[in-house]
């Protein structure tokens, strides 16, 4: 990844952050473990979808891995 891309990247996950952070109830910033429930809970319902979707796009020139485990 080159210096540019990694200082947006950087950019964006504070801004996610900070998102994330505003539209917590308190009681899920008291300790680590209502902290990882909250944060898991926000991926599986709002970001891991979209993520997945474009993940499971192939792109021109990739080749599907059907090698399998």
């Amino acid at each position: 990844m080159n210096s540019e891309d990694r200082e947006r990247l950087k950019a964006c996950h504070d801004e996610i952050a900070q998102i994330l952070y505003r539209n917590s109830p308190p009681e899920s910033l008291e300790n680590l473990e209502n902290i990882e429930e909250h944060l898991r809970q926000q991926w599986l319902e709002v970001m891991g979808p979209d993520i997945a979707f474009f993940l499971s796009k192939q792109q021109p020139g990739q080749k599907k891995d059907v090698s399998g485990p």
